[in-house]
């Protein structure tokens, strides 16, 4: 409520500081002036009403001339320099022509620089600079994830028919972490929301609510939702797959060799807008009754 911050007083430009304190320095010239007149005249009155009316010898001379009147002689030399100096000198030569004369000096050293600028430029040219500017890729990365035999069957009646423990692993190592889109079906068909993750629901059902996820009507609404990710996952099932395909980035698809009866597909993919970066076997053995390939694929 109180406050010890002095009130602050507006500034003074320094052109008109400049300009106020030559003016007091010539006003305390002129003040020294005039007293330097009137001591003069005083002065020279005394050394005649002394000479004329004190002195009763003699005067001594100097070239004929009494010795007072060399003084008042000199003083007066005096008192003319003086007079020159403040209205010659000071004025012709005091702040404003050396002020003058100091921007004088500035137009010369920049008319030099711009003349070996030029001459520079002229005998070395510089070579034409073409910029390019290179669209960024926008950073997030969305991705599918899913498994699918060999006809791109990927279960029936919302269930697996195969069971791969370690594509479950990976599954869960690559899918922590981040938003994970799915269906309404597959979102039903787990025991418990997943760990760690975030669930977006894809449902046309404008009445349907959860409290473990968040619900989007739209594939548009559902990745906006995930906007915060730098690679949200759609995982599935076959609906959403499509939907989410146009959408794509890259997919992760576990190749399970084999022939199912399912009732849910992945969509074929087009190899000439995807290209295969890299497969991973991995055989059959006594957990896993089938073999399968971890291949990732990535949008051309």
């Amino acid at each position: 409520m109180f406050s010890n911050k002095k009130k602050q007083t507006p500034g003074i430009d320094p052109d008109q500081k400049e300009m106020i304190d030559n003016a007091r320095l010539r006003i305390k010239q002129k003040r020294g002036l005039f007293s330097h007149f009137i001591v003069f005249l005083v002065g020279s009155v005394g050394l005649i009403v002394v000479s004329q009316f004190f002195i009763k010898s003699e005067i001594p001379q100097l070239l004929g001339i009494d010795w007072w009147i060399w003084i008042i002689f000199a003083w007066a030399l005096i008192l003319l320099y003086h007079l020159f100096k403040v209205y010659v000198t000071q004025k012709l030569l005091g702040p404003d022509w050396e002020k003058r004369q100091y921007d004088k000096l500035v137009s010369k050293q920049q008319d030099r620089i711009n003349k070996l600028q030029g001459k520079v430029e002229k005998d070395y040219p510089l070579p034409d600079a073409k910029v390019v500017i290179t669209p960024t890729k926008n950073y997030r990365e969305v991705t599918m994830i899913a498994a699918a035999g060999n006809d791109d069957g990927l279960g029936k009646d919302g269930q697996l028919v195969w069971h791969l423990p370690d594509d479950f692993k990976r599954f869960k190592r690559l899918t922590t972490g981040h938003h994970i889109i799915m269906g309404r079906k597959t979102f039903d068909s787990f025991d418990k929301p997943l760990p760690n993750r975030t669930h977006i629901v894809l449902t046309r059902d404008k009445s349907y609510t959860s409290d473990h996820a968040i619900i989007c009507h739209d594939m548009d609404t559902a990745l906006a939702a995930a906007s915060d990710d730098p690679q949200p996952f759609i995982i599935g099932g076959g609906e959403i797959y499509k939907l989410g395909l146009p959408y794509a980035d890259k997919i992760e698809l576990t190749r399970v060799h084999g022939s199912f009866t399912t009732d849910a597909h992945f969509p074929e993919i087009d190899e000439s807008k995807w290209k295969l970066v890299n497969s991973l076997h991995h055989p059959a053995d006594d957990k896993h009754k089938y073999s399968f390939d971890y291949e990732t694929w990535v949008r051309k």
